[in-house]
């Protein structure tokens, strides 16, 4: 059951289940390992799983013919899915792939809305999922719009030192919109 800790806590604070319901919920999860290198999504294809990063760090991109963008980092226990594509059973634009081993708690789509139905929490789950991926996507926008590679780098040094200390330089600039080499004028400027 230590599997389930991180999660469990998710559950607990964010969205409160009885026992039985998350006795239940847990239960139809599996536990999966995947090596670096793995690719967890691809483009074009529909998530099926609600996954849960329990280790590990993955990176999730978009990517055309000429290169691939970094939009986000996984590092810590959280939800990885992309929820919109999830909810609406439709083909997503992202990719996901592991840049270190990685643990995820995944459960398939019809077992998770067939609990959330039967426990009767399945709208109150998705508006508040999705009201805080708004949230976040939001904030990311507007700092991405309005924000220097610098500030940005400054920001990621303040709230998110652990991309700065487990993520290739390379992943970091492609992220920022920056090559590597301005990444690294911008550590010798902060530093």
């Amino acid at each position: 059951m230590e599997q389930f800790t991180e999660i469990s806590k998710f559950f607990k604070t964010e969205f409160p289940l009885n026992q039985h319901g998350l006795d239940e919920l847990f239960s139809l999860f599996k536990v999966e390992k995947h090596a670096k290198g793995s690719f967890l999504l691809q483009e074009n294809s529909k998530e099926k799983q609600l996954r849960f990063l329990n280790n590990g760090i993955v990176r999730e991109y978009y990517a055309n013919q000429e290169k691939e963008i970094n939009i986000n980092f996984y590092t810590k226990p959280q939800f990885i899915s992309d929820l919109l594509t999830f909810n609406q059973n439709t083909k997503t634009k992202k990719n996901q792939e592991s840049l270190t081993t990685v643990e995820i708690l995944s459960i398939e789509r019809q077992p998770f809305f067939d609990l959330l139905e039967k426990y009767q929490c399945g709208k109150t789950f998705i508006e508040a999922s999705f009201k805080k991926l708004l949230k976040q996507k939001e904030k990311l926008e507007f700092n991405r719009v309005t924000k220097s590679p610098e500030e940005l780098y400054n920001e990621l040094f303040i709230y998110k030192p652990e991309w700065i200390q487990y993520i290739p330089q390379y992943h970091l600039a492609s992220y920022l919109n920056v090559t590597p080499e301005t990444l690294s004028r911008i550590k010798k400027r902060i530093y």
